[in-house]
């Protein structure tokens, strides 16, 4: 087992670089998988889901190679079994994405259902029904396995219940080969799901509307291999941006996309933080005192649920009481035990926290909760006086590139234990 452990009270300070974006990396390889020829990705971050994703390619018959740290060369052509087993699917939710490149690939797939971070129900109603209405039979058997089959896939109407990235990006997987044109209503528009039509338009794809409300699909018959780059990671960026503020810092964050960046700029403006943007980077400053903020997490171009516990953790520490509505899942507000550890007076109902601020934080020892709440303990740890011990750090590496050797290069003073090494402690200190 491996922890972090942070010292807190270190402004950060200096430049950081965000690497390729998860979430569109996650849905972007499987989408590998409909190409009749190898797929050059660029900008790959070398994180843990992508890893689980490359062996699920490799457990299927694909040809998996790194070219370098952040470039990958996938050859589909080999894949024969259109089936993701259990083992695999059960470490990350965006193993579902596979559901729709199998299907719109060889008209069938075998997936178990998805895992991943655990804060509330996640149903995949929407996706079966986007599947259903191309022409598909869905059943899911023992074991939990999601079996799809279709003698075709034929385009049609879609409009979508509620706005979702899952079911969005999964039934342009499975439309984007299907005879005529599909068009979906109500959709998700994240920057993740541009970026997925953007590579699959590079393969030959007609998708148009991506970012709208309405995406037209015209089938395609072929698709071919290509060369791409992956768009600057969203949640990355601002989950430094946040932490500049919280450690009274002053960071320039490299290899952005400002404008993705706007719902939580705009959150920081109000808390009193400086934010500076230029083409491609953006610079965060705090002299002053946070203050408070309300907000609720709403689909893109909302302030997005990913970056909620990150801020929900800076305003802990802001003059006054700030109210933090979570509009997207039922529970994310399980870390919040985690800072009334550190000293953070929160009190949650449902999906609404009200947040007093305090003066400071104290260091303690917590657990990352899931992958975006591990990123707010380490806010909250950087941000406290003491040291606080972070357990469960593998939801963090999930999807941070490289997470502590970036933060120590702003001055953080943060390492990882192991519990090997902490037992020589002991030993050493009774000897």
């Amino acid at each position: 087992m491996e922890k972090f452990v942070v010292k807190g009270g270190n402004p950060l300070s200096g430049e950081v670089e965000i690497s390729g974006a998860k979430n569109a990396a996650v849905a972007i390889i499987p989408a590998a998988i409909l190409a009749e020829g190898p797929c050059v990705i660029e900008n790959i971050p070398e994180i843990s889901d992508v890893s689980v994703l490359f062996k699920i390619l490799q457990e299927m018959g694909a040809n998996v190679r790194m070219l370098n740290r952040h470039t990958v060369e996938i050859d589909p052509r080999p894949v024969k079994f259109p089936m993701v087993s259990y083992e695999m699917a059960r470490r990350m939710r965006a193993s579902y994405y596979f559901m729709g490149s199998l299907l719109g690939r060889f008209k069938k797939a075998s997936v178990c259902m998805p895992g991943g971070c655990d804060f509330g129900v996640r149903p995949i109603d929407q996706h079966i029904k986007g599947f259903e209405a191309l022409g598909a039979d869905v059943s899911i058997v023992d074991g939990g396995m999601v079996d799809i089959k279709a003698d075709e896939i034929l385009g049609t109407h879609i409009y979508f219940d509620v706005v979702t990235v899952g079911a969005t990006i999964n039934v342009i997987l499975a439309a984007v080969k299907a005879k005529g044109i599909t068009i979906l209503e109500n959709v998700a528009k994240e920057p993740h799901i541009v970026d997925l039509v953007n590579f699959l338009n590079s393969m030959g794809a007609d998708i148009r509307g991506a970012g709208t409300d309405v995406i037209k699909i015209h089938g395609v018959e072929h698709l071919h291999g290509t060369n791409y780059s992956i768009i600057p990671d969203q949640i990355e960026a601002g989950t430094f941006m946040v932490a500049a503020a919280a450690t009274k810092g002053d960071v320039l964050i490299k290899n952005v996309i400002p404008k993705h960046l706007e719902s939580i700029t705009d959150k920081l403006l109000k808390a009193g933080v400086e934010v500076e943007e230029f083409d491609d980077s953006v610079r965060v400053c705090r002299t002053g005192e946070i203050n408070k903020v309300s907000f609720k997490t709403m689909p893109h171009p909302g302030f997005p649920t990913d970056m909620q516990p990150q801020m929900t953790t800076l305003l802990a520490i802001a003059n006054g009481t700030s109210v933090v509505t979570e509009g997207v899942y039922d529970n994310r507000f399980k870390y919040v035990d985690e800072l009334r550890r550190m000293g953070a007076n929160i009190q949650v109902d449902g999906r609404v926290a009200v947040v007093e601020g305090v003066k400071s934080l104290m260091g303690a020892p917590v657990k990352a909760m899931d992958l975006r709440a591990g990123a707010a303990m380490l806010i909250a740890a950087m941000a406290a006086n003491g040291t606080t011990e972070i357990e469960d750090i593998k939801y963090i590496e999930r999807g941070y590139e490289h997470v502590v050797e970036k933060f120590r290069l702003l001055g953080a003073d943060i390492k990882r234990v192991t519990v090997e090494d902490e037992k020589e402690l002991v030993v050493k200190a009774l000897s």
